[in-house]
């Protein structure tokens, strides 16, 4: 493998410099330029033009929140699984043996939420 010239990488960091640089202005302007005209009409919430009614901070089932978060992270296990993919002839038996691992700790890790009855509805 060749030494990487780091001058191959300035287009990359004058990139992120640019829209760090993008961002903060844009942020410091507006905070800046912006009106500061409070009133109460202004300070009010909005939703979608109708006037609220009740406190929007009710308790809700902690449910929605576990179902979520199980969602992302099997979802973000199963993109790991593309690359192996892609170089599944490339990486012979040991490429296999070792998908064949994560995929198998995945399984005890759904299978135990299973178990603890994470994603039953009914109480």
């Amino acid at each position: 493998m060749e030494n990487p010239n780091l001058a191959e990488y300035l287009p990359i960091a004058l990139m992120f410099i640019f829209a760090l640089g993008f961002v903060v202005t844009t942020m410091i302007a507006t905070h800046v330029l912006g009106p500061k005209r409070k009133s109460k009409i202004k300070l009010d919430t909005f939703e979608c033009g109708i006037e609220s009614k009740g406190n929007a901070r009710i308790p809700f089932n902690i449910k929605y929140f576990l179902v979520a978060i199980l969602f992302v992270l099997f979802d973000v296990e199963v993109i790991f699984m593309y690359p192996w993919a892609v170089n599944f002839k490339s990486l012979h038996w040991e490429g296999f043996i070792q998908m064949t691992v994560f995929i198998s700790l995945l399984l005890v890790g759904f299978f135990y939420i299973l178990k603890k009855g994470a994603l039953k509805w009914e109480e």
